[in-house]
């Protein structure tokens, strides 16, 4: 198992501030798709779907205050890297707080993924997980982000979403085709949907 990475303790917990997120949310709502911080029902299902033990190099698209990147750290082997991407300097700042050799903490847009990983000397990720609410977002950003992600995953690479609203896959299936999956996860407020898409050679 992949979870005894030998890291501190501190950032081996889980460790998640309501307070935190609910002052995120009020400051940037159109940013954030809850109030309150994924559960660890949630976050489970999201690392089924990810199959992070097996990924070596991960990108998380809009991680909040940073709740779902230490669960996503616990769950990394020693060699890979994660790569936050957050638009809201208030959670880029928070997430700066994680003490971590593997994690890369970026301010940007996912929109701007390629010059990202490019700027940071990573090759095509194996997994790219968004939390970003789609519903929230312009349709010509969300286009973008979803081809973006398509772009930049290596082929068989997995891109995982959890979403309130349907919203991400009628941007995403025209780009990658129909969801390999999409789960409900009810023990989360609130109830969330983890789609997953597959890259394939076109």
């Amino acid at each position: 198992m992949a979870e005894d990475t030998g890291y501190p303790k501190s950032e081996s917990i889980r460790k998640t501030n309501p307070a935190a997120f609910l002052r995120g949310f009020l400051q940037e709502p159109s940013q954030v798709g809850s109030i309150i911080p994924s559960s660890r029902f949630l976050e489970q299902r999201i690392v089924d779907a990810s199959n992070l033990s097996a990924a070596t190099r991960v990108v998380e698209l809009g991680p909040g205050t940073g709740g779902t990147t230490r669960t996503f750290l616990r769950h990394l082997g020693p060699d890979a890297r994660l790569l936050s991407i957050e638009l809201s300097p208030y959670f880029h700042d928070l997430l700066g707080e994680i003490e971590d050799p593997r994690f890369i903490n970026h301010l940007g847009s996912a929109a701007d993924l390629a010059d990202i990983l490019a700027q940071h000397g990573m090759e095509q990720p194996d997994v790219v997980i968004s939390g970003i609410p789609f519903s929230k977002m312009p349709q010509p950003v969300a286009t973008r982000v979803a081809q973006a992600v398509k772009d930049s995953l290596g082929e068989n690479g997995r891109f995982v979403a959890y979403q309130f609203r349907r919203d991400v896959a009628g941007y995403t299936n025209p780009i990658m085709g129909a969801p390999a999956g999409c789960t409900l996860e009810l023990r989360n407020i609130p109830p969330m949907r983890v789609y997953s898409w597959y890259k394939t050679a076109d």
